[in-house]
């Protein structure tokens, strides 16, 4: 039997945010069906001592203002998924990107497990459900996931996850992941 479209069209907003380098243009790329919009620009010698790239050295192309793709669930159900700016420069966008925002990926390096403590403190203090995703680089050490929450200081409800969000199966997870997270967390605040 097939599915009857809504009546009203339901789209969803998802945030995918991190630090420098950590993947959230991947992630979007990985997933989305139409070809994302990106807005990306080269490293120039401006950025040299105001961005860091210690264990990103290969980066050359860094987000100014946000990455946007689609996901069409269903008929009447799509998924739009907005890539934050890493830099704190480009931290003025952040609002308005998550307004209306159902929740949030926080994406996390090992390497660099400092540059997400922006993001989960940006989206905890806000109420903004999110989960933790550690992009696995090639060639970093792999921690389990209890023990980057430790790192991380995270409530126990919040998941955390390990991904490769080069892989669109792996990304997808993610992004799953969050939903159920989400929906359980709006669920538990409705009660």
């Amino acid at each position: 039997m097939a599915s009857a479209p809504f009546d009203d069209p339901v789209a969803l907003k998802i945030l995918v945010a991190g630090g420098f380098g950590v993947g959230k243009t991947t992630l979007v790329g990985s997933v989305s069906e139409i070809r994302p919009l990106r807005t990306e620009e080269l490293l120039s010698d401006r950025s040299i001592g105001v961005d860091d790239t210690e264990g990103v050295d290969n980066k050359t192309t860094t987000t100014v203002a946000m990455d946007f793709g689609r996901i069409t669930i269903r008929d009447g159900l799509v998924v739009y998924l907005f890539g934050t700016p890493g830099q704190t420069r480009f931290w003025f966008m952040w609002d308005e990107l998550s307004f209306g925002a159902l929740g949030a990926v926080v994406l996390a390096d090992t390497r660099r497990l400092t540059d997400c403590f922006p993001s989960i403190d940006y989206f905890e203090q806000r109420g903004t459900p999110f989960i933790v995703a550690v992009n696995c680089f090639d060639g970093a050490e792999r921690h389990e996931p209890e023990n980057v929450r430790i790192a991380l200081d995270l409530d126990p409800d919040v998941p955390v996850m390990l991904c490769d969000v080069r892989r669109r199966a792996s990304a997808k997870s993610v992004l799953v992941t969050l939903v159920e997270h989400a929906l359980k967390t709006l669920t538990a605040n409705a009660s």
